[in-house]
């Protein structure tokens, strides 16, 4: 079985609870990604940011992305993430049950790369890559 470690984005940087809006934007766009993970200083994981996030949460409501602290943006209560030797199947699970396009990949509490939909997709039975699309755009 295909595991989770074997088709993430590896070496996954992160952005601090303390970086701004702006901050997320440059990264998102320098590395061409539509997530990034958001921890504490300590390294602790409180939530992912999106680039629909920075403009439905901070640009949509005309809020200064240079003043927008990304903890304002990713404090989730859970936050939803997969192991690194889960498998394939079990992302897709997690992906459908939460209708979410990404995930943290973490290995114990370090946060270790990102799979996407499109991750899954590529690895999962055509119907199955199918249902995962159909279950998450609902």
């Amino acid at each position: 079985m295909t595991r989770v470690r074997e088709i993430m984005t590896p070496g996954l940087e992160f952005l601090k609870t303390t970086d701004t809006a702006a901050d997320a934007a440059k990264k998102l766009a320098q590395a061409d990604i539509g997530a990034v993970p958001v921890c504490e200083p300590d390294g602790h994981l409180t939530g992912v940011v999106t680039d629909r996030d920075i403009v439905v949460k901070v640009i949509a409501e005309a809020k200064d992305p240079k003043k927008t602290r990304l903890a304002e943006l990713a404090d989730q209560p859970e936050v939803v993430t997969i192991r690194a030797d889960d498998t394939v199947e079990e992302v897709f699970e997690v992906m459908k049950k939460y209708k979410v396009r990404r995930l943290p990949v973490i290995d114990g509490t370090e946060v270790v790369g990102m799979v996407s939909q499109a991750d899954v997709a590529r690895n999962l039975p055509n119907d199955k890559a199918g249902e995962v699309l159909a279950a998450i755009s609902q």
